[in-house]
């Protein structure tokens, strides 16, 4: 184990944890705050990368698909909650599971009418390709390194907009209780809509961000669902600051060990045996975190302050 593949491997945990980040913030805002169990979060993930992938061949220029994408996946997640989640609402969270298992499955379908069933690539901006050197013997591609801080700038915009302005304190108020806020003239539907709107982008941002370094295709985001939950259980729900400590401890743990686990099982095994158990015991490492974690802060790392 070399440091040089260390820090490589670090910084590629610290990418999929802000992947998980930009994730887990739109649905722990929907599901901490809104108490609504949104399972087609992912599937907007995915259709941010199908529509960042469709506008930037129209343009020809990523950004301008970008900056068509984003809107379009808020204006895409405001036309679901008025035409099926806002009649959720009120309903038990069975039926909120069942119904937007449903839409992952119309969705997954329906991109490959839209698009075909075959991947499609995005290239990475001409002035964001290729490598930049940290130091000896280290280099690292620069789209990754945006990624890294995009997912920064947003956990900072969030936290801005949740703790320092109006909207943040009517939602954090909403959220401990509704029916005062709205006795006091809050329009509380609208509000929960603009919530649910922008988790949508934010969704619609993480599957438009990383279309250049992985294939788009239907069912992209089914994955990734599972993870952003344990973020989100793990950090607290409905914290976004939780949120975004937990997507970085879990990208961390998992991409190190997947990479290293093996290794370093060969001082206690032989060579043969470490690699099975390496492999096998990798996925479980997060879950073993998460139960760890809950075992000793059952509430998460960093709970919402209502």
């Amino acid at each position: 184990m070399s440091l040089t593949l260390f820090l490589v491997q670090s910084l590629n945990g610290l990418q999929f944890g802000v992947l998980l980040f930009l994730i887990a913030a739109g649905l722990t805002l929907v599901f901490g705050v809104m108490d609504f169990i949104n399972l087609a979060h992912g599937v907007q993930y995915m259709v941010g990368a199908y529509l960042a992938a469709w506008f930037t061949a129209m343009t020809g220029n990523f950004f301008f698909g970008l900056m068509l994408a984003l809107p379009t996946a808020l204006l895409f997640g405001l036309a679901l909650e008025a035409l099926v989640f806002r009649h959720l609402y009120g309903r038990d969270h069975l039926d909120q599971v069942l119904a937007t298992f449903g839409i992952i499955l119309f969705l997954n379908e329906a991109v490959k009418v839209a698009w075909g069933a075959a991947p499609l690539s995005v290239p990475i901006p001409d002035a964001l390709s290729g490598s930049v050197r940290l130091m000896d013997g280290l280099l690292y591609p620069v789209w990754r390194l945006v990624v890294i801080g995009s997912g920064f700038a947003v956990a900072v915009l969030l936290a801005v907009l949740v703790s320092r302005t109006r909207i943040g304190m009517l939602v954090r108020a909403g959220a401990a209780n509704a029916p005062m806020v709205s006795a006091l003239g809050v329009d509380i539907g609208r509000l929960f809509m603009i919530v649910f709107g922008f988790g949508a982008m934010l969704a619609g941002f993480a599957g438009a961000m990383v279309a250049p370094i992985l294939s788009v295709e239907p069912g992209m985001g089914d994955n990734l669902l599972i993870l952003t939950f344990v973020v989100i259980v793990i950090g607290g729900i409905g914290s976004i600051r939780g949120a975004f400590a937990a997507a970085l401890l879990v990208g961390l743990v998992d991409t190190l060990g997947r990479s290293f686990g093996p290794q370093l099982l060969r001082m206690m095994l032989d060579p043969s045996a470490a690699s099975q158990t390496g492999r096998a015991l990798a996925p479980m490492l997060i879950y073993i975190l998460m139960a760890a974690i809950l075992f000793f802060r059952p509430a998460g790392l960093f709970p919402a302050q209502r």
